[in-house]
């Protein structure tokens, strides 16, 4: 009963991380002071962009964990295989003109739907956990960022580059920065846990 209540808890939680805060803008700043106070002291022990490799190898392996425990990975290699098949059939069934197989294969791929819904369930249910850590993490990063906009850091090729200079659209560079750090340790952590690929 306290795990199920405590799993709603955690579902609404991320649901308002990922969506909420769109409805309430002010709370970005907020949530981010409140995650400053456990991790403003690193500010003093090291450069800003090393501090974003560490949150962002941390994310890469707790958001590797919550999938290899939430999700039925058994059940999504099945399904995908499945389907590969069938998608595998219905393209040969095209080149010879086969019409009653394409429409056996049509009605086998519509039956499919349903576990094609639960892998996307599957997919989201953890997206709403990982965000709980994720979001207030950007949102502090992009605190300290907004109050030191001189932070700097040296990317190869590129050289020199302001941390909250655009990338590209809204997208910034230690946003870039980010994602970079946190796919190699995502990467491993997956290989170590048999995790498969989506």
């Amino acid at each position: 009963m306290i795990k199920k209540t405590l799993n709603k808890l955690a579902i609404y939680v991320g649901i308002f991380m990922m969506f909420g805060i769109i409805v309430f803008p002010e709370m970005r700043d907020v949530i981010g002071r409140l995650v400053g106070t456990v991790l403003n002291p690193l500010l003093n022990l090291l450069p800003l962009h090393m501090i974003i490799f560490i949150l962002a190898a941390i994310t890469g392996l707790y958001a590797s964990l919550i999938q290899k425990y939430t999700m039925d990975w058994d059940m999504m290699k099945r399904v995908q295989e499945r389907m590969k098949n069938i998608q595998k059939e219905f393209k040969q069934a095209q080149l010879a003109n086969n019409a009653q197989k394409m429409k056996k294969l049509e009605s086998q791929r519509t039956q499919m739907m349903g576990d094609q819904m639960e892998m996307m369930k599957q997919q989201f249910k953890p997206m709403l956990y990982i965000s709980i850590i994720s979001i207030p993490l950007f949102f502090w990063v992009y605190l300290v960022i907004s109050n030191t906009p001189d932070a700097t850091m040296v990317f190869p090729f590129w050289g020199e580059r302001l941390l909250n200079d655009p990338l590209f659209g809204p997208f910034q560079h230690w946003l870039f920065w980010y994602f970079l750090c946190s796919i190699p340790v995502s990467q491993m952590t997956r290989k170590a846990l048999n995790i498969g690929g989506m």
